[in-house]
Formats: structure tokens, C-alpha cells, sequence
């Protein structure tokens, strides 16, 4: 009888070759996943079904029924606690713009072969819930505890590893300390005023503002309080910068925060097959949206020359969603030709996107400047 393991279920991570298609593999991801269509963009708050979708495993059979939330570790008070339980303690509704770390993996040459992303996926919700802090106040988080580990009830292989899916972050952010990405985490029931759609980590997930959706723990279960940096696979192997020039075996950098990107709703209308947006001679009102983790998008610019030349757009004040994306307007003069539309933004720490992207291995945080191919006629 032959003799196999969990190992022989996936292989080890690789790149495409010069040339090579998407593959099966490839297209089977992006038909179970699915991203934001672009001309979305005119919502503020993406409705559920259009919101971009990541599922690592499989989407759990967690009813809210017989659904708990264990709280252990280092506390004072181990909990155990149901929907109920969750839903009778102070709740609050944060805007939150969400991004999958790998969007624009599929721009990518070489491919980092995985979730094939162009730029769509991002969404932007209403998440009701409970501020992590309070539950974890009533916990007691002991002294000693360094981070807290969020364990999701998604269980599956990946790189041969078997596991749940498991996230941590610092204490102090948990908890909410000071002003930073701690101080709206979520354990969010709701989504835009109704329970969590199932894709979307029904009954509980993580919701953790300005931060990658690798953060955003789904079917949350578990919340566990260690005393020493955890380094499950989701942590420590996946979700790192590693650069082409490094080993493969390099612990990177740690995937984190959203990179500041700008995306615009295509123009005119498209071919089915190439997406080639066309237009007519004249004024184009143009529009999308802008967001970064590191705090509000100072300045949007537009292309429509393939980035040689740029002129500023209007960009709205962030407003009382500080978690939440901004809306942004223009207009072009379109000309008969073909054409090639670009748009960035800047943050207020003076990130912005670039022209060419630094490539890594896990395709992650490529924010490389939108290019709209554009017929005028």
C-alpha cells in the first residue's frame, strides 16, 4: 500500500514561468473567490454580494445555535461565550475599506503562483459588533501576555502544513491601547445591518481597520492570550515581504498594513472579452476611490497618457469614517485615439503608489498604479 501524508496533498510555493498561463489550479481559486467589479466603485458601501471574497479552506457549517467563543489562555477569567452572550454587550458600527494583501498578484512578472487578483479585491462595509477590548477586558488579560491569537473554525492544508486558520496581534493593539489600528478592532455579528453572510465568516469574524484582510480572522472561535510571538504558518510563513534577492527560507517582513492605492471606475463601456472601455470625443466625468491603512489620501492624481504627465483630481475629506475609503472625481477630455488611464494616490505619511512595482515572492501589497486601456471614437 502506498504510503502517503498530509505533505502530498500541496505543493511548495513557485512562480510562474516566462509565458506560463493561469492554471487550473489557478482558475479554480479564482472561480470559488471573487473581487470587486470596478464600476462598484459608485457604491460607498459595497453591497455583501459584491464585496471582495478570500476563502483560504472552506466556508464552516458555524450556525449561530450551538456557535461559541472561547477566550482563554493568559486571563483571569477563561470565557465561554454564545451569540447571546456577544450580542447583550455594547455594540458599534465602524466603516471599514477592506483589501485582500494579495490584490494585484496576477500583475505580477514573474506570477507568484496562487489567488490570481487584478485589482479588485477590496470592498467596503458597515461592521457591527463588540470592540475586541471590552471582552477582553472581561477576561482580565494577565501581565505576561504578549499577543492574542485569533483561531477561525476554516481548517484545511497549505504548503503541506495541516491547520485551522490562525492569526495573532500585539496585545496592546487587542486591547485597544492609544490611537492606532488596536483602537476599532471588531468582533463584528453584522454586516451593512443584516447577520454576516457566510462567505463573509458567519456568526463572528475579526475586523482589524487599516490592516490587510489576512488580519480580518473569519468564523472566529478562539481568541487565545500567549506570552511569546506566535508562529503558525498564516503568521510566520505565509503573509511575509520577501524580496527576489533574498532565500527562500527568509523570515521577510511581516504583511500589515493597507498600501495606498486609488482605483476608478472604468469609463464609458466595455468589450466582453477585452474589457476595452470605450468612449465618445468629449468631456469624461471620471470617478473612484482611495483609501490607505496609514491614514487619510491627501492627493489623488490622473494620467491620461500612461503616466507621463499628471494632473490633480478632486478627492474628498475623509469625513467621519476614518477607517473608510475616499471618493474622487475628474474630468477628461477624451480625444479620438486609444488611450491608456492611470490614477494614484498619496497618504498623509507621503506613501504613494508606484510606476513600477518591487517584486516580492508572495505577490503581496502591490499597489502598482491602475492602467484603464481606453478607445475613443
Amino acid at each position: 500500500m502506498e504510503q502517503v501524508s498530509v505533505q502530498d496533498a500541496s505543493a511548495p510555493a513557485r512562480t510562474a514561468a516566462a509565458g506560463e498561463g493561469i492554471s487550473r489550479e489557478e482558475l479554480a481559486l479564482a472561480a470559488r473567490n471573487h473581487g470587486l467589479p470596478l464600476e462598484a466603485l459608485r457604491y460607498e458601501v459595497t453591497p455583501p454580494g459584491l464585496h471582495y471574497v478570500l476563502v483560504h479552506y472552506d466556508i464552516p457549517a458555524a450556525g449561530p445555535d450551538d456557535w461559541r467563543l472561547a477566550v482563554r489562555g493568559l486571563v483571569r477569567t477563561p470565557l465561554s461565550l454564545d451569540l447571546a452572550a456577544l450580542r447583550a454587550l455594547p455594540s458599534v458600527t465602524h466603516r471599514v475599506t477592506m483589501e485582500c494583501a494579495g490584490n494585484g498578484r496576477a500583475l505580477l512578472s514573474p506570477r507568484p503562483v496562487s489567488q490570481p487578483w487584478l485589482t479588485g479585491a477590496v470592498g467596503t462595509a458597515d461592521w457591527t459588533g463588540v470592540p475586541l477590548h471590552l471582552v477582553l477586558a472581561e477576561a482580565g488579560v494577565r501581565p505576561e501576555a504578549l499577543e492574542a491569537v485569533f483561531t477561525g473554525a476554516d481548517h484545511g492544508v497549505e504548503r503541506g502544513v495541516e491547520q485551522d486558520y490562525r492569526r495573532s496581534l500585539p496585545v496592546g493593539a487587542a486591547a485597544g491601547e492609544g490611537s492606532g489600528e488596536g483602537s476599532g478592532v471588531l468582533l463584528a455579528h453584522t454586516m451593512n445591518g443584516l447577520p454576516l453572510p457566510p462567505q463573509h465568516g458567519h456568526p463572528l469574524r475579526l475586523v482589524v481597520p487599516g490592516w490587510y484582510g489576512m488580519a480580518h480572522v473569519k468564523w472566529l472561535r478562539e481568541i487565545t492570550l500567549v506570552d511569546a510571538p506566535f508562529t503558525g504558518f498564516q503568521q510566520s510563513v505565509a503573509y511575509r515581504y520577501r524580496r527576489a534577492d533574498e532565500a527562500p527560507d527568509s523570515p521577510g517582513e511581516p504583511v500589515t498594513r493597507i498600501e495606498p492605492r486609488a482605483l476608478m471606475a472604468p469609463p464609458g463601456f466595455p468589450d466582453f472579452m477585452s474589457r476595452t472601455r470605450v468612449v465618445h470625443p468629449g468631456p469624461v466625468r471620471l470617478h473612484g476611490r482611495a483609501w490607505s491603512g496609514y491614514g487619510p489620501v491627501v492627493r489623488v492624481e490622473f494620467s491620461g497618457d500612461g503616466g507621463r504627465t499628471w494632473t490633480e483630481a478632486a478627492v474628498e475629506t475623509r469625513g467621519p469614517h476614518p477607517w473608510a475609503w475616499q471618493a474622487w472625481t475628474c474630468v477628461w477630455e477624451a480625444v479620438p485615439g486609444r488611450h491608456t488611464l492611470s490614477v494614484r494616490a498619496t497618504d498623509g505619511e507621503g506613501r504613494t503608489q508606484p510606476l513600477e512595482q518591487p517584486w516580492n515572492r508572495g505577490g503581496f501589497g502591490n499597489n502598482l498604479v491602475q492602467r484603464v486601456p481606453v478607445l475613443c471614437c
